[in-house]
């Protein structure tokens, strides 16, 4: 390893979506800035986002489509940076890109063009990206520059930004090194947890659900504190999909959840009016009309699927709409960090400037993007959150 000690502005250590937005916004202004990642490609998770078609922003951002122990701190960076600036740099680079349900912006072709924009917004602003580095310690200098010994060289910043991401997907190179580096520095950490995860079931509910692996359905999924309108998907493991991920991030272990297979219907009506028409026909008949048809003798049972309408009480008619509409299932667990997009918790936010980024307790330390107590929901939000973040950091720093 060179001995020799490289003096530069700005260390930022994580080639993630936020690093690379800090890089960008700090170089403009002139900085010396020098990006440092331990794995072998930047953007990493930018490229297998969404698919392979990065959702890298949702046209309705609020702070209230993010978690965290301090609400209100992502207020100011949302609103400095917003989606509507991120699309605007997209449209420069005439990336092509569609809109899907709930807002949400996706590449037409490949996340390919995201991660190929922001590396050319780094080649234009000098930024200088080193891969492969691995980390092994950083220090404060008095002088309020830092000291930081890699296997690639030792530099010497003014500033220094941890970028390094959260504990999320282990397998594109995820670690708690920004936690350590927050600890190290005397700064409080929420407790974290795997988000927009999937469930894995009770070992009754996996034998009896378990064959319905790859069936979907649209529904809405709740507990006593929120709830999600979109897509279900049964798994061989449990359950998964939209819905499922976005409750994940407010579920608390041994908790139920409860599903509505059929928000949009009155299972009661539907099965009164069809009774008065039609007596005779089964109730499989015209509940396969409305949701798929390996899910409903599973939830109901043979018996009663084959049993004509005029056979059912006002009470059975009730009793079966309280299963298909008021479903609760007690998840055994989450899927943890393998499967995980987000990671919750972190750098606590009353430790850092939300106009900044910096560390109160720390000059010249930032925290931006996923390592900090920002947890958005599924669709473009946790993107958003990067950008945002790394565009205040970058303007200071």
């Amino acid at each position: 390893m060179p001995d020799k000690t490289l003096l530069t502005d700005i260390l930022i250590i994580g080639a993630s979506a936020s690093g690379l937005m800090c890089a960008i916004e700090a170089g403009k202004r002139g900085r010396k800035v020098v990006v440092l990642d331990h794995a072998n490609k930047a953007g990493k998770k930018i490229l297998m986002s969404g698919g392979g078609r990065c959702n890298f922003t949702n046209i309705d951002i609020d702070a209230s489509n993010f978690i965290s122990h301090n609400p209100h701190f992502c207020k100011s960076a949302l609103s400095r940076y917003t989606q509507w600036d991120f699309i605007a740099m997209v449209n420069d680079y005439h990336i092509p890109y569609h809109q899907r349900d709930l807002g949400k912006l996706f590449c037409e072709n490949s996340a390919k063009d995201i991660l190929d924009m922001l590396l050319d917004e780094c080649k234009k602003a000098n930024v200088k990206i080193i891969l492969n580095c691995d980390i092994k310690d950083i220090e404060k200098n008095d002088n309020k520059s830092f000291i930081v010994r890699t296997s690639s060289g030792n530099y010497q910043p003014e500033s220094l930004v941890i970028a390094s991401g959260g504990l999320s997907i282990p397998r594109m190179c995820a670690s708690p090194f920004g936690y350590k580096v927050a600890e190290q520095f005397g700064l409080h950490i929420w407790p974290t947890a795997a988000g927009l995860v999937p469930f894995t079931l009770q070992p009754h509910d996996k034998e009896k659900l378990g064959e319905l692996s790859g069936v979907s359905v649209d529904c809405l999924v709740s507990n006593e504190r929120i709830g999600f309108k979109e897509n279900i998907l049964f798994t061989h493991r449990g359950l998964s999909g939209p819905a499922i991920l976005q409750i994940s991030s407010y579920w608390k272990t041994g908790e139920a959840i409860t599903i509505d297979l059929l928000p949009e219907l009155n299972v009661v009506d539907l099965l009164t009016s069809r009774r008065t028409k039609q007596p005779q026909v089964k109730l499989k008949t015209v509940l396969v009309e409305v949701l798929p048809k390996r899910l409903v003798p599973i939830l109901l049972g043979q018996e009663v699927i084959e049993l004509p309408l005029q056979n059912l009480s006002k009470d059975k008619i009730s009793e079966i709409a309280e299963r298909l509409q008021h479903w609760q299932i007690k998840p055994n667990a989450t899927e943890g960090y393998r499967t995980a997009e987000v990671t919750l918790g972190g750098v606590d936010c009353d430790e850092l400037s939300s106009r900044t980024m910096e560390s109160k307790k720390v000059a010249n330390l930032y925290f931006i993007g996923e390592v900090v107590d920002v947890t958005g929901w599924l669709g473009g939000y946790n993107f958003q959150w990067a950008w945002s973040s790394g565009w205040c950091a970058g303007q200071v720093v």
